[in-house]
């Protein structure tokens, strides 16, 4: 159980994509981390792009980035949603400036590109957001997964292998 006792902030929201979701939220459980998967409302199920649904555990509302070792966000078309909310950008940027990690995946980077954190740094992502990255100053490369300083990305759910193991890899170092 690498990460046990780190506490881990994860967003949901309509159209997440599942995988990218589910995947990481049960690998890092196993790896003994307590896992808090945050939604406009707290105990409100959503449903993935492919069907699947998923009961929030806590309101985006009522989080503190303090409260958290690292920040894991999944892709599908809910960070498009998501960044929208000033409180979501608010605990990606505080996470961020402690020096915590940010993971994203595949359109997951929407969130720390409305952030405002991506400037300066290497990172994937689905090539359908390649120019939202590049514009916020990122610089984009095609690869399973990227470790900058305190950001970690991936492309695509065939990459969670790689993007979990990164993960992992990076909090057992950092803690």
């Amino acid at each position: 159980m690498k990460m046990k006792a780190q506490r881990v902030l994860m967003f949901v929201d309509n159209i997440f994509e599942d995988m990218e979701l589910l995947y990481p939220y049960y690998r890092l459980i196993e790896e003994g981390a307590d896992v808090i998967v945050a939604g406009p409302k707290a105990d409100c199920i959503y449903t993935g792009k492919n069907g699947y649904p998923f009961r929030s555990t806590a309101a985006i509302a009522d989080q503190r980035a303090a409260d958290f070792d690292l920040l894991v966000v999944a892709g599908g078309f809910a960070p498009d949603q998501l960044r929208r909310d000033p409180k979501v950008l608010e605990l990606t940027r505080e996470i961020f400036e402690a020096g915590k990690i940010v993971a994203h995946i595949c359109h997951g980077g929407w969130i720390p590109i409305s952030a405002g954190i991506m400037k300066g740094f290497n990172c994937t992502s689905t090539p359908g957001i390649k120019d939202d990255l590049i514009n916020a100053g990122a610089t984009w490369v095609n690869e399973e997964v990227v470790v900058d300083r305190n950001q970690i990305s991936s492309r695509k759910p065939d990459d969670l292998p790689a993007f979990c193991r990164t993960i992992i890899e990076a909090a057992t170092e950092s803690n």
